[in-house]
Formats: C-alpha cells, structure tokens, sequence
C-alpha cells in the first residue's frame, strides 16, 4: 500500500488527484495541506486535511506528517488576477510551491509529482513559462529518488474563477470531446480528469518500481504521455508505466 500528501487539492486539477487518490486501492492515506479543508464527494478515512494557520507553516506541517507519505503531489498555483500581480502570482507559484518541495525532500519523501505546463522553460520570454520552468530546474535539482514532473497543455474542465480567454480555448475542446472527436485535442488540450489520473499512475509507478527505462530520476510526462497514461492505459488496480 502507499501513502500520499497532496498541496493544491482544492484547484480543478487538485481536487480531482485527491479524488482520484482516495478511490485508489492501492492508497491507505491521503493527507491535504490547506487553507481549508477539502469538498470532495469521496467520503473517507484515508482522508486526513492538515489546515495550518498560515501558508508559512504550511512545509513544517508537511514535515510532521507521520508516517512519512510514500509520494507528494502538488498542483498549486494561481493566476496574476488571483494574485493581484506577477510578484503576488511567484510568491504561491514559484516560492510556496519551492518551500513545501524542500520539506518534502528534509520529510524523506521519496517521490515527487509537480503539475507544471507545456512550453515551461527558464528561458522563455513569457513570465508565466519562465517561472514554471524555474521551478521544474529547482525542484530537479533538490534530487528526489524520483521526481515526476507534467506538462499539461490547455486543462479542459469546470473553473471557478472566470478566464475569459482561455474559456472560449476550452469551449472548443469541450464540443470536440462530445463529438467523439478526442484525438482532435489530444495535442493541445486534456481534460483535467485525465491529467490527475496520469499524475496518479506516474506516482505509482515510481513507487512500484515500474519507471520507463532512462527516467528513473526525472520523469517529464508531456501531453501525449498524459493522455496515455491517464485515458488509455488508466487501470485503477494498475496503472501501466510504459
């Protein structure tokens, strides 16, 4: 059996990993890091919702998580609007997301799994990608036993907060999927339910010792490889690796 600690388990993408984890059978434990306790439909005792005070007690409280969780998984992030500016969106996206990998790996973890985007790069010239790509290098560089990192492109699903642009992105995935017509979005756009079960079978993997050859230590899973893993190959008793 494995054990799991998630940040982020209240975003789309989040809420649907931590779903995913609990319906798992091979998972025993899930513990969520919060600034308040998870909705989700899965009533469980696997569940355990830390939700400290503040989000700078959040990597202590992950540090202190006994036993020690097997995998964690994080999809935290937010938008430059949530976060009122580009130094308000670094300080959840680049800083908090660094902090709690850091205590992760001081906890013993061994495992980690970062939702991050396509076309992340510390390079690029788009703020957004840089600061995801400058994740992925630090993260990378703090040396898991293995880190999983996903790269995602367009995340079709229901969002709470309104984005007009990517919206109307998603609208066209949206009609695509219902016209049967999947492999017309494949390329560009997932759904955000296949994307956690891809995170979800990724860490598994890891953990069972089923990694593709040469990925042992850093695993990128980029859109088709999301798309595999998370609709196609997705088992729930056992996820496939390869």
């Amino acid at each position: 059996m494995a054990s799991a600690a998630t940040v982020g388990s209240t975003g789309l993408t989040g809420s649907l990993v931590l779903e995913t984890l609990l319906s798992h059978p091979a998972f025993s434990s899930v513990s969520t890091i919060s600034r308040k306790a998870p909705s989700t439909s899965a009533s469980s005792s696997k569940l355990h919702p830390v939700v400290p005070s503040s989000t700078d007690d959040w990597p202590s409280a992950l540090e202190s998580i006994q036993p020690t969780p097997d995998i964690f998984f994080s999809t935290l992030g937010t938008t430059r609007g949530s976060a009122g500016s580009v130094a308000g969106q670094r300080k959840i996206d680049y800083d908090l997301n660094l902090a709690m990998a850091k205590a992760a790996k001081d906890a013993g973890i061994k495992t980690y799994v970062l939702m991050s985007s396509a076309s992340a790069s510390a390079t690029s010239r788009f703020e957004y990608m840089r600061m995801k790509g400058e994740l992925e290098d630090a993260v990378t560089a703090l040396g898991f036993e293995h880190t999983v990192i996903l790269r995602p492109g367009l995340i079709v699903g229901k969002r709470n907060e309104s984005r007009p642009p990517e919206a109307i992105m998603r609208g066209v995935a949206n009609c695509l999927g219902a016209l049967n017509t999947t492999w017309l979005k494949d390329g560009w756009a997932q759904d955000a339910n296949v994307i956690a079960q891809a995170a979800v079978a990724a860490g598994l993997s890891c953990k069972e010792g089923r990694i593709p050859e040469g990925k042992e230590k850093v695993w990128v899973l980029k859109q088709a490889d999301i798309v595999r893993l998370g609709r196609t190959e997705w088992d729930v008793k056992t996820p496939a690796a390869e």
